[in-house]
This record gives C-alpha cells, sequence and structure tokens, in this order.
C-alpha cells in the first residue's frame, strides 16, 4: 500500500477532468485526510478562548477585537487584542461593520461585485451562497462549508474538513453543481478560498454562472448562510457536542437531513427548503 502522504500528494486539486472525491477513492484515501491538518499547535487555553469566541460572535457579529478581549476577560481569559485577532482570523470569524471596510485582504485579486442588492429572487438555482464557519470541539476543531439555495432555503451541498483549502471549497461546488445543476449566481465573502485561482477558474469555466461577492466587513450580505450557521450550532452541535470528525459528520447529516426535508421554514409558509426546491425547480 503507497503510504498515505504520497497519496496525498497524487492528488490533483484543480483537475477539471474528475472530482477530488473521486480521485480520493481511487486512491483509498478519505477527503478529510486529503484536507488533514494538525490542531495540536493550540493549546487548552486557545480552544477553550476560540470556543467562548465562536458563541460570543453568534451572539453579537458586530463585535471586533476589543470588544472581544473585554468579552473573554469577563470570562476570566487574560489575552491581548493582537491574539484575539489571530484567533479570530484561524476562526474566520468576520465582524459586521455599519459600512463596509475600504480595506482588503488580498489586493492581488480581483473582487467581484456584489450581485444581490435589489434582486428579486424568484426561482431555485437563481442564487446560490457558499460559506465556511468553525466548529469547536472538545480536542480541536473543524470547518463546515456549506452551499444554500437561496429561493428555497434548501442545502444543495455541504462538507467538513479540519483545513481551509481553497480546493476542499471547490470541490464541494462541483459536486453540488454535478447533482442539482449550476446556479445563475454563486454568492460568497471575499475570503481567500473564494478569491483563489482554484475556485474563480472553476465557476468562469461554467460560463453560466456569475460571480458575486459581499462587501468586506458585510456577512449580512450572505445572511441566509450566516442564519443556518446558527440554526445548526444552537439545535445541533451546541447540544450534541461532537468529540471527534466522524461524530461531527454524523451530526451535519442528521441536522441537514432534518433541515432540508422536516423543518418548516415560516419564510416558506410553513413548508421544509426541499419542497420549495423540488416543486419550484
Amino acid at each position: 500500500m503507497i503510504p498515505i502522504e504520497n497519496r496525498r500528494q497524487l492528488i490533483d486539486r484543480c483537475s477539471k477532468a474528475t472530482t477530488i472525491q473521486h480521485q480520493c477513492d481511487l486512491l483509498c484515501l478519505s477527503r478529510s485526510t486529503l484536507y488533514y491538518t494538525s490542531s495540536k499547535a493550540y493549546n487548552e487555553k486557545d480552544l477553550q478562548m476560540m470556543a467562548e469566541l465562536d458563541r460570543l460572535h453568534l451572539e453579537d457579529p458586530t463585535r471586533g477585537t476589543r470588544r472581544m478581549r473585554n468579552e473573554l476577560a469577563k470570562a476570566g481569559f487574560k489575552v491581548g487584542r493582537t491574539h484575539v485577532r489571530t484567533l479570530m482570523n484561524i476562526m474566520r470569524i468576520k465582524t459586521v461593520y455599519c459600512r463596509p471596510r475600504t480595506t482588503i485582504s488580498d489586493p492581488a485579486k480581483y473582487k467581484y461585485p456584489y450581485l444581490l442588492r435589489n434582486l428579486q429572487i424568484e426561482r431555485p438555482n437563481q442564487v446560490w451562497g457558499i460559506d465556511i464557519t468553525y466548529i469547536p470541539m472538545p480536542k480541536g476543531f473543524m470547518y463546515l462549508t456549506a452551499i444554500i439555495d437561496v429561493y428555497s432555503r434548501y442545502i444543495v451541498g455541504w462538507s467538513i474538513s479540519n483545513s481551509m483549502e481553497a480546493e476542499w471549497v471547490t470541490d464541494v461546488v462541483r459536486e453540488a453543481i454535478e447533482v442539482h445543476g449550476a446556479p445563475e449566481i454563486m454568492n460568497s465573502d471575499q475570503g481567500t478560498q473564494f478569491t483563489s485561482d482554484c475556485y474563480i477558474d472553476y465557476l468562469k469555466s461554467l460560463e453560466t454562472v456569475k460571480i458575486s461577492m459581499d462587501g468586506k466587513g458585510r456577512a449580512i450580505d450572505n445572511v441566509y448562510i450566516e442564519r443556518f450557521w446558527r440554526t445548526i450550532k444552537y439545535d445541533k452541535l451546541y447540544l450534541e457536542n461532537p468529540e471527534n470528525g466522524k461524530e461531527l459528520y454524523q451530526a451535519c447529516h442528521e441536522f441537514i437531513n432534518y433541515y432540508n426535508h422536516r423543518r418548516d421554514h415560516s419564510s416558506l409558509k410553513n413548508n421544509p427548503p426541499h419542497a420549495v426546491y423540488q416543486v419550484a425547480a
């Protein structure tokens, strides 16, 4: 058997001919292993603070590093703003500001305009929103990415990983499109995963898909997926507190299936997302 590290190196992460999942299957390599990075570099105190930061951000996404530091101090943590900022960057926490900030994380990358302002969303697959969120666990953390059909609130694709590589995100989009067809608009924030060559090149290769990006510091532009993060964390993940990646996957699988097929939404006339997505599609 070829060693795991050698098999990881055989993966063509930007292949247009086959998905990363198919390559992993051929190499007998799980996708979580492909994207694995150790969280041992973070000590117990950091992990505790990151779990608290996650809850604080869901409670009030307008908290910046100063207010986060003050809240952590109330909880008994002695930490400076610089370290808080570092942890928030690792967690991909996006502070919501009253107006867009003028700074951007990677000025070398072209930022696409935000296309959803005043747009009437009238059908499924018209607009998809994609995002990544941090998931705290007792002995580490992982990330969850999900794609939501804005019209129906249906989750068309999702995956978990313990790193935030652009190739992972791109593969989730590719698999969702293979199952459901391509959206007219794909909306994301300006994170490095969504401005990467791998992600942008794949969407541009589809020709019919328009790329939309939120304003910097305006997580509310992608409000539907942000609401989904709050729902899955408070209604499932915080209650069950998965111990490892396998338990986290199972918890996400159970909840997303319930959310898509059985959880009624008042905004959908008390229908579950799948009913609206399927009937309208």
